[in-house]
């Protein structure tokens, strides 16, 4: 089977990892293309004792922990006078791997390379940092209802407040003007045709705030061809991927903000 086959279906779920755990499209995508060169030009290999996704993964984990990524990333915190530092990079791609990506514990250990009581000590230490440190003012941006009142009381568990649920791009961008709200959940498709995504870009010329967009189709976006989602929950989701995405958009956001 050839190499395009092998890894095709996984790659854009890879891209939603990196984007997350880099907090940024161009830089995940970049590190997505950086694996895949690295295998073409035979600077690296897959390894063959491990199904190809977590294969996949391993690969892009080498790379990564290889870039003096880690270094960069708490050069970017040191002025957030430490409220995130146990949200460690290491801590983080534990969680995301879980939360986000779906691998069991013992498939993280293999891609991380670590031991599973290592991968559980890192997953429960982000997730503890997060609930504590992290609590946020959401806009909620969907038109299903019982979809928007589940994410409602989600985030409301994990200690954050809803400041409104939005049906369209107009009621959207509305409230965002009135609420203010730190970070915004939307779906991409709206009740009355339009976008979550229009609805965002709109928003976003008043307010840096992160968004993270909920979607059931979501390798369509996570292409790597055009503009993108840096932070996408696929339907159905769970409690954790969404507790872990807002956590790691909030992280960056924050951690990049002024002292």
């Amino acid at each position: 089977m050839s190499m395009t086959a092998t890894l095709g279906p996984h790659l854009p779920y890879l891209r939603r990892y990196a984007r997350a755990l880099t907090g940024s499209q161009t830089s995940g995508d970049a590190y997505v293309r950086a694996s895949l060169e690295a295998l073409l030009e035979g600077n690296a290999e897959l390894a063959t004792d491990v199904p190809p996704r977590i294969a996949l993964y391993r690969l892009f984990h080498v790379l990564w922990s290889s870039s003096g990524k880690y270094e960069a990333t708490a050069a970017n915190r040191a002025g957030v006078e430490g409220r995130l530092q146990s949200l460690l990079p290491t801590n983080r791609e534990a969680l995301l791997l879980t939360a986000v990506e779906g691998f069991t514990v013992p498939e993280v250990a293999r891609i991380l390379d670590w031991s599973e009581g290592d991968v559980e000590q890192a997953i429960n230490a982000a997730l503890k940092s997060i609930d504590r440190d992290l609590e946020s003012r959401v806009l909620i941006i969907e038109d299903e209802t019982i979809i928007a009142l589940d994410i409602e009381n989600l985030v409301t568990e994990m200690g954050h407040k809803v400041t409104g649920i939005a049906t369209t791009r107009d009621d959207a961008i509305r409230m965002a003007k009135e609420q203010k709200p730190d970070i915004i959940l939307t779906d991409i498709q709206l009740a009355d045709g339009s976008s979550g995504i229009d609805a965002a870009v709109a928003i976003l010329k008043d307010f840096d705030i992160p968004v993270i967009f909920i979607t059931a189709y979501p390798e369509r976006l996570l292409t790597g061809e055009r503009p993108e989602p840096t932070y996408l929950i696929t339907k159905p989701f769970s409690r954790d991927t969404v507790r872990a995405t807002l956590g790691q958009a909030l992280f960056f956001h924050r951690s990049m903000a002024p002292a």
